[in-house]
């Protein structure tokens, strides 16, 4: 089964859903050596709605991972202005006949559809790091358990230690062990600051591929 992430950057959601089963292919609009690095021969350079419209219903199932900014409150209290590619995202992933995902930080609730919070403590991580996710193409998630936030978080920019809850945000300390509880070994600070933790990816990697996997049902004309 073949998945396109687009959007990918370094590669997160796509060794979530490699380890689900799926055989990924990754896309951005600009160069990512670590991807390429971590998943030899399966990145493309490209407008990632473009290789939608031109190649989503070459592949099984479709992630998406519009850039952040156009949602960041950060951003936005800076006055800096982004485009919305939910929308046009999410038009070009109905046009392909595929299930689909489209995953955004919590600032962007408002403009996804009845999406499911995935956060970390539910998948033995030691960061919250809520992520949404909403589904498409005949893909259904059911919200899954969460659990309330009760560990101490050490706050940005103090040193880590092993052990320690944390928010990879900024400029944030002892990458080695950050990398290790998140999984992503390959990747650069500036990587892990956006990332979709694999484990997230590989939950709904298990859903989409039941839902890529499912027989399709004709409905033949009355005789």
């Amino acid at each position: 089964m073949r998945l396109l992430d687009v959007f990918c950057c370094q590669g997160g959601a796509s060794a979530g859903y490699e380890a689900a089963g799926f055989e990924v292919t990754g896309v951005d609009l600009a160069p990512q050596p670590r991807y390429a690095k971590r998943f030899p021969g399966r990145f493309v350079q490209a407008d990632a709605i473009e290789f939608i419209r031109a190649h989503g219903h070459e592949f099984d199932a479709i992630h998406a991972s519009p850039p952040r900014q156009a949602y960041s409150l950060t951003q936005r209290i800076r006055g800096r202005e982004h485009p919305d590619l939910i929308g046009p995202t999410r038009q070009a992933l109905e046009a392909t006949g595929r299930p689909w995902v489209i995953e955004n930080v919590p600032d962007a609730a408002d403009e996804l559809r009845s999406p499911v919070v995935l956060c970390g403590a539910a998948f033995g991580l030691r960061t919250y790091r809520h992520r949404l996710f909403e589904a498409g193409g005949g893909l259904t998630l059911e919200q899954p358990g969460h659990a309330p936030h009760t560990e101490p978080t050490v706050k940005m920019g103090r040193p880590l230690k092993p052990g320690d809850w944390y928010h990879a945000v900024g400029n944030f300390s002892n990458v080695p062990y950050v990398r290790r509880d998140m999984g992503v070994g390959w990747m650069a600070r500036d990587g892990i600051r956006e990332c979709i933790p694999p484990a997230y990816a590989r939950w709904v990697g298990e859903r989409l591929m039941a839902a890529a996997s499912a027989p399709v049902q004709l409905t033949l004309p009355a005789a």
